[in-house]
This record gives structure tokens, sequence and C-alpha cells, in this order.
């Protein structure tokens, strides 16, 4: 899972971790509401209702449609089935994991050539350079094909060296490349 689709998530954790979004879910899975409907199912005030509606708006899982001067809200089922299907699946959750999953010595490898999020230099070693190696391939969205460009982009934001570090990602068949673009495999 890619940095962003875990920002993603951890925005989606964040906001169903309000018990008044949660009702307000709950109450739009049912019947559009205005806001001043929710809040008077709520008992909260119309601001923080309105509050909350842009938070769930944000994240695609309500819509609101104008009818006249009130505006109506409705859960948009289909984003949550969508995000339901794509994220909630045991594939997708182990991945929440990916970088916790590494073992005390694999720990070790990245605390010692990781300073300040960038990799001080290529381990010498095989076995550690595989450590390194893997990581940083994990910064890479699996299914998604980058171009060269982008590819060296992202492994410059950890070290200056992308061609060898591209290199050895298809020599370690941690990526494979094709008529300009990369994957990982």
């Amino acid at each position: 899972m890619g940095q962003q689709e875990f920002d993603h998530l951890l925005r989606f954790f964040k906001a169903l971790a309000n018990e008044s979004r949660l009702k307000i879910l709950g109450i739009l899975a049912t019947r559009e509401c205005s806001v001043e409907e929710l809040a008077a199912l709520l008992g909260l005030k119309e601001p923080t209702v309105s509050h909350h509606l842009t938070k769930l708006k944000e994240l695609g899982l309500v819509r609101m449609q104008a009818d006249g001067n009130i505006h109506l809200y409705q859960l948009d089922g289909e984003q949550l089935q969508a995000l339901n299907k794509d994220v909630f699946t045991p594939q997708q959750m182990a991945s929440l994991v990916d970088d916790m999953a590494y073992d005390t010595w694999e720990r070790k490898v990245l605390n010692n050539f990781f300073a300040d999020g960038r990799l001080t230099e290529i381990p010498a070693s095989r076995k550690k350079r595989i450590v390194i190696l893997k990581w940083l391939v994990n910064q890479f969205d699996p299914g998604r094909k980058y171009p060269e460009a982008e590819v060296n982009e992202i492994i410059a934001r950890y070290h200056p060296d992308y061609a060898t570090i591209r290199r050895e990602f298809i020599g370690s068949k941690l990526m494979a490349r094709k008529n300009g673009l990369y994957w990982r495999l």
C-alpha cells in the first residue's frame, strides 16, 4: 500500500472514530436529511453537524444536493462499497503493517542505514542490501507501472544514486522493466 493510500485510509478511520459522524452515517443510510434535521436528531448544534458533514464529504462518503435553499445530505453507498472492496481485503489489511513485518535484525539494518528518512549509504553486504531494497520497493504501489523518470524521482527521495538502486531492483527481481516502464514483482 502506497503512502497516499495509507494516508487516505488513516483519514477515513480518524473520521469514523467520532461517534457523531458514525451516527450521521447511520441516519443518512436510511434517508436524506438536512443539517437542521441531523442537528435535531443528534442533539447537536448545526455548525457542529456541518463540520462533521464536511469531513465525511471530503472522504466521499456523503453527497449533498440542493433542494431550493435547503441542502440535503445522503450516504454515498457506492463509495462505501468501493472502499470496502478495495481496502478491507485480507491482503490490503496485511499491507498496512508491511513496514512493521521486519524482524529485529532487519529493523536494526534499517536503523543503521537510514537517518532522517534518507538512506545514508548502500550496504556492501548483499544480505543487508536486500533488506534495504525490499523496504525501498515497498514505496511503490503494487500493480502500478511507473515510467523511469518517476521511479528515479521516488528513489531520489531516499538516496541520490537512483540509477544503482533501480538496477538493484531489477537484478534482485524486486521489479521488472519493459518498454521504459517499471513495476513491482
